[in-house]
């Protein structure tokens, strides 16, 4: 598990399209799981100041991998462990989508982007929902038909890679788990036999959620 708090950047140094090499003073073992770009890989070699993560051939399916080209510079994260405060939200490094910058919109005070979505997955967007983006954890400012607004403030801008980020970009989605889950829930419901009682509603559903 993640929080979404970008801590570190790495620097791709190469990769094959299954493994990819990543300079970073992050002090990696092997068999970690690391958050690159929001996905988490594991950790299979070590070298010096640089460690090896391999990509599985499903996890090449779903990855914007033109963004793990050797000199780009990446956004690590290392696996929660138990007792460490949450800053963000809870993510799981799975990636359910993938966004295109479709607007940029510089402010007196921060930059707001707006990512355009699959269709499918925007059930899952809530306003003032959260979302990981690139393994980052934000929160939606806003939601329209095909896509996300959000609003990145100065010091997020300065940690993460936000401040070099350019119009169709292709980033990484990570849905909030509680909603998955809810959806999940509702629908598993949904094929119940019509007599049944004390189904979820979609208030309890909302009530169980901002319990975590």
């Amino acid at each position: 598990m993640f929080n979404g708090l970008i801590r570190t950047l790495g620097r791709s140094l190469d990769f094959d399209g299954k493994r990819l090499l990543i300079a970073s003073d992050l002090k990696a073992s092997l068999g970690d799981s690391i958050a690159v770009n929001g996905a988490c890989l594991s950790v299979v070699e070590i070298q010096n100041n640089a460690f090896v993560v391999e990509l599985s051939s499903q996890s090449a399916k779903v990855l914007a991998l033109e963004n793990y080209k050797p000199g780009e510079l990446l956004h690590l994260e290392e696996a929660l462990k138990f007792g460490e405060k949450i800053h963000g939200h809870l993510m799981q490094g799975h990636i359910d989508a993938l966004g295109r910058i479709e607007r940029i919109n510089k402010l007196d005070v921060g930059v707001d982007f707006f990512i355009e979505l699959p269709l499918e997955i925007m059930e899952l967007m809530a306003h003032k929902g959260s979302v990981g983006v690139d393994g980052i954890s934000l929160t939606i400012s806003a939601v329209y038909e095909r896509g996300i607004g959000l609003s990145i403030i100065p010091i997020t801008l300065k940690d993460t890679l936000f401040s070099h980020y350019k119009l169709n970009r292709r980033v990484h989605i990570e849905s909030d788990l509680f909603a998955k889950y809810t959806k999940q829930i509702l629908k598993f419901q949904n094929l119940e036999p019509k007599n049944q009682q004390n189904k979820l509603t979609w208030d309890e559903a909302e009530l169980y959620t901002r319990m975590f």
